[in-house]
């Protein structure tokens, strides 16, 4: 009877939900069907290959079968802290091509290449051009001086509180409730795009403006929207604090911001056009030699597995 069903094949990130967070549960795959088993055992059917990362918060077991289910149909797996805050892992669903990998290294490595990605990426977050004959520092550094004066623009506009960006990810409750709202959508954005550029078949840890971190590629694109996404709907939450579970609304909202700006269907083509920026050609890998058993062409994006 297996033998007659169609074997699973990915869809393109563009097509799927967002983000899905699950917690307390167990994760498994029952009767052919990925399933969220509760502590009565009541299962609740998951469409896993129609959403690009699920988001693990405490509480929650995976199963070898789920794990192998997840990377089959290229969702990311990521385990995170309670409220979606402070990402402990992530199962990687496909990896990077190697010919996108050496293309992202080069440009990296590239001085002038380099300036040219990070100058698009700043023309792209601010919709103007960048200050001429500036180094990466440098713009670094006006691009921190204007996401500040942002934050104090939108905490007046949305009559919040605000004494800057801070949080101890140790003490959560800590925390004032603006900065709670902030970490628990940018952790959304940072699932989704991360989905995203594994999916294109690139690696999160090189990054251009961000480095020396394991997401500081996902940091540098994920920057690009923030602002037009996550932060506003994290204010907006923030000014009608509730003392409730006011990170569960952000993600919702969140999830429902990604749906109205089709941010899956341009995250994978803005990584290309970012990058070709930098001017130089994806290198052509010669001398390799080719798998014995020659892999399928899968339906999803160039990172996933087929």
């Amino acid at each position: 009877m297996a033998d007659l069903l169609p074997r699973l094949k990915p869809l393109p990130i563009k097509e799927r939900l967002s983000a899905l967070f699950v917690e307390r549960c167990q994760l498994d795959v029952l009767d052919g069907a990925f399933v969220a088993v509760d502590v009565t055992g009541i299962r609740t059917h998951i469409p896993v290959g129609g959403v690009a990362c699920l988001m693990l918060e405490p509480g929650v077991r995976v199963s070898h079968a789920a794990c192998k289910l997840a990377a089959e149909v290229g969702t990311l797996l990521v385990w995170v802290g309670e409220a979606g805050v402070r990402l402990y892992s992530a199962g990687q669903p496909g990896g990077a091509r190697a010919d996108r990998l050496l293309y992202q290294a080069k440009l990296a490595l590239d001085d002038d290449a380099r300036l040219k990605v990070v100058r698009e990426m700043y023309r792209r977050r601010f919709g103007e051009e960048p200050p001429q004959r500036r180094s990466v520092d440098q713009l670094r550094g006006i691009e921190g001086a204007r996401v500040r004066a942002l934050y104090k623009q939108l905490a007046e506009q949305y009559g919040v509180k605000w004494h800057g960006r801070n949080y101890d990810h140790k003490d959560w409750d800590a925390a004032d409730a603006v900065n709670r709202c902030l970490s628990a959508a940018n952790h959304c954005l940072y699932g989704v795009v991360e989905a995203a550029v594994l999916a294109a078949g690139y690696a999160p840890a090189i990054g251009f403006i961000h480095s020396g971190k394991p997401l500081s590629f996902v940091y540098d694109i994920a920057d690009i929207y923030k602002f037009e996404t996550v932060v506003p709907v994290a204010f907006a939450v923030a000014s009608k604090f509730t003392g409730g579970n006011d990170e569960r609304t952000v993600r919702q909202h969140c999830r429902d911001m990604f749906r109205r700006t089709k941010l899956l269907e341009r995250i994978i083509p803005d990584i290309e056009d970012i990058l070709a920026v930098g001017g130089l050609e994806v290198p052509n890998v010669k001398g390799v030699v080719e798998a014995a058993i020659p892999e399928e062409k899968g339906l999803g994006d160039a990172g996933h597995r087929a």
